[in-house]
């Protein structure tokens, strides 16, 4: 559906989001994964996995914080997996027309100061300073 006015905030095109139910039951299924490894690092965490407690070789230590990490890694992997699908079939696609600017709206007050300053005027050398510095000095 599309609308035909042009003015600011009217909506320009819009999708309808699909909700498939294979998406659905997908985002459960990665819920529980995540469910699950979120409890195995929080387990690892309590139990000192990466701390070193009870190892006396280094080698146990850093495949322990391989281990930990890699965990982590899953964990936002699949975050992101999850975030990718619900964004893809249950969020519609909405275009909205916004203000065009032109260059010299974000920087200068008027049109006609689009050309600046000259800085050396001499009396007026800090004013221009000013202004050449912070444009909306003075509104």
């Amino acid at each position: 559906m599309a609308s035909e006015g042009s003015t600011y905030g009217d909506i320009h095109r819009y999708e309808p989001p699909r909700e498939s139910t294979a998406a659905a039951v997908g985002i459960v299924l990665l819920t529980i994964i995540q469910v699950g490894l979120v409890g195995l690092f929080t387990y690892g965490m309590i139990a000192g996995w990466a701390s070193g407690i009870g190892t006396t070789l280094t080698v146990r230590l850093i495949e322990a914080n391989m281990f930990m990490g890699g965990v982590l890694t899953a964990i936002f992997i699949d975050l992101s997996f999850i975030m990718l699908l619900y964004r893809k079939e249950f969020l519609p696609d909405v275009m909205i027309v916004k203000k065009r600017r032109r260059k010299w709206e974000d920087l200068y007050i008027r049109q006609e100061d689009v050309d600046g300053e000259t800085v050396a005027d001499g009396d007026k050398f800090a004013e221009t300073f000013k202004r050449a510095v912070y444009p909306y000095y003075k509104k």
